[in-house]
């Protein structure tokens, strides 16, 4: 079994390039489903999102969900990249791709990844206004986390 590609960096990804680099000679892959998530201005109001992570726990965390994926989906391959420092609105943030011999396989390991990177991965963001001003924190939602615990039981 190959194992996840997890990256947490400054810069930005190139998801085909990802992709690519996933299945390069890879005959036994039936399905890739990749998301992209992006830095969204809310209404107008929010510039760019400051992002911070525990470096070497963040990356530990990242491989521990992505295990988790490849075991209960049996993944062929997982490739998840978070972004850290200023990302502005209409930026990419994160990225997951994953492989599996059929679709709905790679649609819920995807699916539980970002379920659990939204939760359970040490990043933290915080808001910066389009008028010059910096927010707080954002808190965790509650509906982040019900998104997550579906999965314990499935």
């Amino acid at each position: 079994m190959q194992r996840p590609v997890i990256r947490v960096q400054r810069e930005d990804f190139d998801p085909g390039h990802e992709s690519r680099l996933l299945t390069a000679g890879r005959h036994d892959i039936g399905a890739v489903v990749s998301f992209v998530g992006l830095c969204r201005d809310e209404a107008g109001a929010l510039s760019a999102l400051e992002l911070e992570h525990y470096p070497g726990m963040a990356e530990a965390e990242m491989m521990r969900i992505a295990d988790l994926a490849m075991s209960r989906f049996s993944l062929i391959g997982l490739t998840a990249i978070h972004r850290h420092g200023r990302i502005e609105a209409g930026e990419q943030i994160v990225l997951v791709i994953a492989a599996a011999s059929h679709r709905q396989a790679a649609f819920d390991g995807a699916n539980f990844v970002m379920d659990f990177l939204k939760t359970s991965a040490p990043f933290w963001k915080k808001e910066h206004g389009r008028d010059g001003t910096s927010g707080g924190w954002v808190e965790a939602k509650d509906a982040d986390d019900s998104a997550r615990d579906r999965w314990n039981g499935s």
